[in-house]
Order: structure tokens, then C-alpha cells, then sequence
């Protein structure tokens, strides 16, 4: 251990190594393998009940495997100094609420034995105008913003952020992203669940999409658009988008503006189609699809496999 309580590690900062958890009959998670290393962005997307939070939880230590190990820092996520080299912004949060939200920072900051500046973190976090403003009388927004600050106060090696954006708006969102960039600039690590598609594509230096209670797919977020077979088809046509979206080579069909979105995993046979349909087509583009696309067909393909 270093000084300060600083706990030394090799490898992975956090890991969890077939972890299986249960509630009565439903499997949260089946035999998950996952780690988070060093100066990473780590996003963790799933649909609902994926096994996300419960992963989280017990990487934190704030529940207990059915089977399996957790480690943070190599050490038991229960370990005080282990402890202290994390920050946490989670979806359920009970604060003091008479409570200012510079005092709750300097309250938070007393927990970690070498935490930011008081100032610092408030500029950090963004949260110069409600600085002052009681816990209470926060709107939900600016809950989650004050929330952050607390997560990142500790100056902390690893950052667990737990649909972080959710219920903010654009400009506050934006905000919290350019935070997250500096924060991973300065060596934290930071794992992220959200089911924010773009925010994923923003930001994560690798993914990990999880279906039912498993890992199904880990790897850059190019590397995740090439595990996947389906393309985006972008056109101006006069084509009706009912008509395109009952063709069974297309997955889904959207309008944007003027430009029909097209997802499919038989790029050629549709340009064919909509060209011999369509003599006027114009502004066509094929391309490999998104984070978003891949994420749908990854989990779609696990969708009916048995939880074990």
C-alpha cells in the first residue's frame, strides 16, 4: 500500500470473475467475467434487467456473488483503502437535503485522503450557480449535477457513474461529457452504464454490451460495429416509407428530414431494389452501421437464448 492509503495495483483496476447472482428465480447475472482497466472509459450497455447495476453493485462491493469473485485494486471491494480510490454517482441517492451543495462537497471530501479543492471541484462539476443553493431545492437535473461533483471530489482512480445524463438537458449533458474527457485525461477510469447510445459512441475508449446476465460482445466501438453484419442505407426518395419498411431484406426504416435511414443486413439487394423502384433517387450513401445498430442486432441475437 502507498502512502496515504493508496492502494497499489497491477492489471485490472476492478474485475469480476464468473460472477453469478440471483433473486428467488430470476438470474441477474450467469458466470460474468468483466474488468476495467487502467485509463479507460469503460461503457457498459444492456437493455433492461441485462444484469448492469447488479455488476456494478457487486463490483462495489454493495452486494454479494451467489458464486465468483470481485476484486477492486486486487483487493475485496470491502477493503477501507480499496474504498476510498472509487467514486460513485448511482441512480438511487439519499442526501442531507438542508444541506448547501458546497457544504455537501466538503462533507464528502473528508471521506478521501487526497481530494480536490473544494473550488476546484465546483468549477470542475460545473456546478457554480447552485453552489450555494440547499440539496432540497434542487431541481432533478441539477440533483444529478451535484450528485457528479460529489463523485468526483475524491480525486478518485477509479469513477462509477450510473446513468449519469439522465434527466439532464442538452447544454448540462454536454457539460458533463467535456468533465468526463479531462477527468480520463488526468488517469481515471471511469465505468459508465447508459442507455444513451451517442453518449457511448462519445465517449467510451471500449464497450461491453451485456444481455442476460452475460457479456455478449466487448471491444473498441469500432471494433463492435464490425462484430455486426447490418448497414446504414441513406437516401432521398420517393419511395413511401411504409412500403420500404414491409420489404423483408430491411430491419428498420426511418424518415429523417428529407433522407430515408435504412438498417439492413443485405445492403446490396436493397440499393438494387430502391434503384430499380426509384429512377429519381438521389443522395444516396451506404455505410457500416453505428454503435447504436450493432448494439440492437447484438442483443437482439441473445434475446432468446435460456438464462443457464
Amino acid at each position: 500500500m502507498a502512502d496515504g492509503g493508496q492502494v497499489e495495483v497491477q492489471g485490472a483496476l476492478a474485475r469480476l470473475n464468473g460472477v453469478r447472482k440471483r433473486f428467488g428465480e430470476t438470474v441477474a447475472l450467469d458466470g460474468l467475467d468483466l474488468e476495467v482497466r487502467p485509463g479507460e472509459l469503460l461503457a457498459v450497455l444492456g437493455p433492461n434487467g441485462a444484469g448492469k447495476s447488479t455488476a456494478i453493485g457487486i463490483m462495489l462491493g454493495l452486494q454479494e456473488p451467489d458464486a465468483g469473485e470481485a476484486r477492486l485494486f486486487g483487493r475485496s471491494p470491502h477493503d477501507l483503502a480499496a474504498r476510498r480510490g472509487v467514486g460513485v454517482m448511482m441512480q438511487e441517492v439519499a442526501l442531507p437535503d438542508a444541506l448547501k451543495v458546497r457544504e455537501l462537497i466538503a462533507m464528502t471530501s473528508a471521506y478521501y485522503p487526497d481530494p480536490r479543492p473544494i473550488a476546484e471541484t465546483i468549477a470542475l462539476a460545473g456546478v457554480e450557480k447552485i453552489a450555494e443553493r440547499p440539496y432540497i431545492k434542487l431541481s432533478g437535473g441539477q440533483k444529478r449535477q451535484a450528485q457528479f461533483a460529489l463523485a468526483i471530489c475524491g480525486r478518485p482512480r477509479l469513477l462509477f457513474l450510473d446513468e449519469p445524463t439522465t434527466g439532464l438537458d442538452i447544454n448540462a449533458r454536454e457539460t458533463m461529457w467535456a468533465t468526463l474527457r479531462k477527468v480520463v485525461a488526468t488517469g481515471t477510469s471511469i465505468v459508465l452504464t447508459t442507455h444513451y447510445i451517442e453518449e457511448a459512441q462519445a465517449l467510451a475508449s471500449r464497450v461491453v454490451v451485456m444481455a442476460k446476465g452475460r457479456q455478449v460482445a466487448a471491444g473498441t466501438v469500432s471494433e463492435m460495429r464490425a462484430l455486426v453484419s447490418r448497414k446504414r442505407i441513406e437516401c432521398v426518395t420517393s419511395i413511401a416509407l411504409a412500403e420500404i419498411q414491409a420489404w423483408p431484406e430491411v430491419s428498420a426504416a426511418t424518415l429523417e428530414g428529407e433522407t430515408t435511414a435504412i438498417t439492413t443486413a443485405e445492403a446490396e439487394a436493397v440499393t438494387r431494389r430502391l434503384l430499380a423502384a426509384d429512377p429519381t433517387l438521389s443522395e444516396l450513401e451506404v455505410r457500416r452501421a453505428g454503435l447504436s445498430e450493432a448494439f440492437a442486432e447484438l442483443t437482439a441475437e441473445n434475446a432468446e437464448e435460456p438464462a443457464r
